[in-house]
């Protein structure tokens, strides 16, 4: 896909939803407030850095698609925004990250405890406003929700600098870590609408699966992706020693000396001879193999919403399966 057919499909898609992103970024704006000034500045420079907002897109559309009438998926949305941001701000810690969405991160600006801290309260205001809409489904959903994305980045932490890490650990780190929310999202909006479990269940399947091929296209921005472009460093997989698809793959199918090469990069993150581990995974077929994976995530995805009811809102679900994989950043 093209920068420009890129762009259009973005476009395309928040038009379709574009009063009640509108209505959501004002519940953003006055659910973030707090008496604490340190808090306001810290979240409101995260929720200002933009990013794609996949995860509240998907809450709207998928509501309208079973044609939602009210306010509540606003709200939901603002939480499933709240808890994923509040998952970078911690995330940016653990992996001593310094730039996110073309800026520097909170904790390079603000500090380590600063943005901990402060993704807490996100976590926490998060809850406050789910509870306030009294529905317990909706809870278990994000509470459930959460502790899997908790697990995710423990079971994470745990295959840092492991080159023994095969393809499916590193898939149920996805599951949890990543997909788990675009699930939750995706099944609060069918929820609110009034769908019943089959429906509710392939709005799970859809978010599942369309998170993952997001994180697998994610993983292979950070060898072949534009820094200026994708908006972090490329090359952080692999200083942070992260074993994501593209290591997996060339680590199971390179030569005796690639494999001792990645196992030595991932153990020590070293990202000094990223040069040269590019190239094997690129010749190896490493990279294409996870496009090939991620396409077959939005291929599941696409399927598990083919029996909604015709509607722009579904077209646009869609869409985001073709923009999941053919996006550059």
């Amino acid at each position: 896909m093209s920068a420009a057919t890129h762009t259009t499909t973005q476009n395309s898609i928040a038009d379709t939803i574009a009063a009640d992103m509108a209505a959501v970024n004002t519940v953003i704006r006055q659910k973030l407030h707090s008496e604490v000034s340190l808090v306001n500045q810290i979240a409101e420079y995260i929720i200002s850095a933009g990013g794609k907002r996949i995860r509240p897109v998907l809450v709207l559309l998928v509501a309208n698609a079973y044609s939602y009438r009210g306010t509540a998926h606003h709200e939901l949305a603002a939480v499933v925004e709240f808890i994923h941001t509040a998952t970078l701000l911690h995330d940016d810690v653990v992996d001593e990250s310094s730039m996110r969405r073309g800026r520097q991160t909170a904790n390079a600006l603000f500090g380590n405890a600063a943005s901990v801290l402060v993704g807490d309260f996100l976590y926490s205001r998060s809850f406050q406003m789910m509870v306030s809409l009294n529905n317990m489904r909706v809870m278990q959903i994000l509470s459930d929700a959460t502790n899997v994305i908790a697990e995710g980045e423990v079971l994470q932490l745990l295959n840092m600098h492991d080159p023994d890490v095969n393809e499916a650990r590193y898939l149920e780190v996805i599951r949890s870590k990543t997909a788990k929310l675009f699930e939750a999202a995706a099944e609060l909006g069918a929820l609110i609408s009034g769908a019943d479990d089959a429906e509710i269940e392939a709005a799970g399947e859809y978010g599942r699966s369309l998170g993952t091929a997001f994180q697998l296209i994610d993983d292979v921005l950070d060898y072949a992706g534009d820094a200026g472009e994708i908006g972090k460093n490329v090359g952080d997989d692999l200083r942070e020693g992260k074993p994501t698809l593209p290591l997996i793959h060339l680590m199971e199918n390179g030569t005796p000396e690639q494999r001792e090469l990645v196992r030595a990069c991932i153990e020590q993150g070293d990202e000094q001879h990223f040069e040269v581990i590019l190239a094997a995974i690129t010749s190896s077929g490493a990279l294409d193999y996870t496009r090939r994976e991620a396409e077959i995530a939005a291929r599941r995805a696409a399927d598990a919403v083919a029996g909604l009811p015709e509607s722009q809102y579904k077209d646009a679900l869609l869409q985001l399966c073709v923009f999941a994989v053919d996006r550059n950043h």
